[in-house]
């Protein structure tokens, strides 16, 4: 049996830096005070509902659900060093979902779990590339309706969600979803930070 055999100078080293070279810039780009003030901002709001005793629930779709639930288990769990749990969850039950997108349609996954557990004070973190995604949208405008304030992460032109939410923190403009998905990975961790920091906790 032959193997197939390869050099890394296959993979294209020039191809493999450009992903590093342009994430580099896209990150340089983002670093402005004025989106620094905007997650110094959603700090303050996160922190505060923690402090009275609400929650912080987040969503989002394919890779954006992936940091909604990796925001909300840093929280419930740990991040850089022990302290005490704090009440966050992301909307990513697999039953939940799949009961919901059958009976309703899939732009109701998020929104229906608002209604079920979402109580006045709480917080949003919606999470979406495009800002376009009808389920973060619908989600957006059920929390609105309970009284829920609503964070969201986007990218591109910020799409509708830069019109609806209470706070928009937007990615650079960018060809691909992967590199606004980086902005809000590093952005999700600035958040974790500056609550455990707000509130004492490291």
């Amino acid at each position: 049996m032959r193997f197939l055999t390869f050099t890394v100078q296959d993979m294209s080293i020039n191809r493999i830096r450009n992903h590093f070279d342009e994430a580099s810039k896209v990150l340089e780009s983002f670093n402005t005070d004025e989106n620094l003030n905007l997650i110094s901002h959603a700090i303050a709001l996160m922190s505060s509902a923690l402090l009275n005793g609400n929650k912080i629930i987040s969503c989002g779709n394919g890779g954006s659900m992936c940091d909604a639930m990796h925001f909300a288990e840093e929280l419930s769990g740990k991040f850089r060093n022990d302290r005490k749990a704090l009440a966050a969850l992301s909307i990513s039950d697999p039953s939940h979902i799949s009961c919901v997108a059958n009976d309703f349609g899939f732009e109701y996954i998020f929104s229906r779990y608002l209604e079920s557990v979402g109580i006045k004070g709480d917080i949003l973190l919606g999470i979406s590339t495009s800002g376009n995604s009808q389920n973060v949208i619908n989600a957006v405008e059920t929390a609105k309706k309970k009284g829920i304030q609503t964070i969201v992460l986007t990218g591109k032109s910020g799409g509708i969600l830069a019109d609806i939410a209470d706070l928009e923190i937007r990615a650079p403009k960018s060809q691909y979803a992967d590199r606004a998905q980086e902005i809000h990975i590093k952005v999700i961790h600035a958040l974790i930070d500056g609550i455990e920091a707000s509130l004492k906790l490291s």
